[in-house]
């Protein structure tokens, strides 16, 4: 199974979507803030990234263009799981997906977990 980097600033949703995903049988390891996720995409390798958009200090769109500036991560599998609307990616869906690599795009009110665990499954790098 798959390396998960969750990125949540949630610590209780991030708790749900780590039991769901081990469940499931991957290994998860989840950063409240885009700094953390670097340092922990920088100490284990993902083989996909959950990322929450609204992130204290810098959002989740400014930690792709920094991802996606390393070698390392510019393939790395990532699956948006946001409170933001989709109707606030209208104009930029385009870009998220072409140019930051952004796979698949939920929103949390909407997201069963079993389809987060679908999700993380089908786009995993493994």
């Amino acid at each position: 199974m798959a390396h998960v980097l969750l990125v949540e600033p949630d610590r209780l949703v991030a708790k749900t979507y780590m039991d769901a995903l081990r469940a499931a049988g991957h290994t998860v390891q989840a950063c409240a803030s885009a700094q953390s996720a670097v340092f922990c995409a920088d100490e284990q390798a993902p083989d996909l990234m959950i990322l929450e958009l609204q992130l204290v200090g810098h959002s989740g769109i400014e930690l792709l263009y920094e991802l996606r500036s390393y070698a390392d991560w510019q393939d790395l599998p990532v699956i948006i799981v946001t409170n933001v609307p989709a109707g606030e990616f209208q104009g930029s869906w385009k870009l998220l997906r072409d140019e930051l690599g952004v796979q698949s795009y939920h929103y949390k009110p909407l997201l069963s977990l079993k389809t987060l665990v679908d999700t993380a499954a089908e786009y995993a790098l493994v």
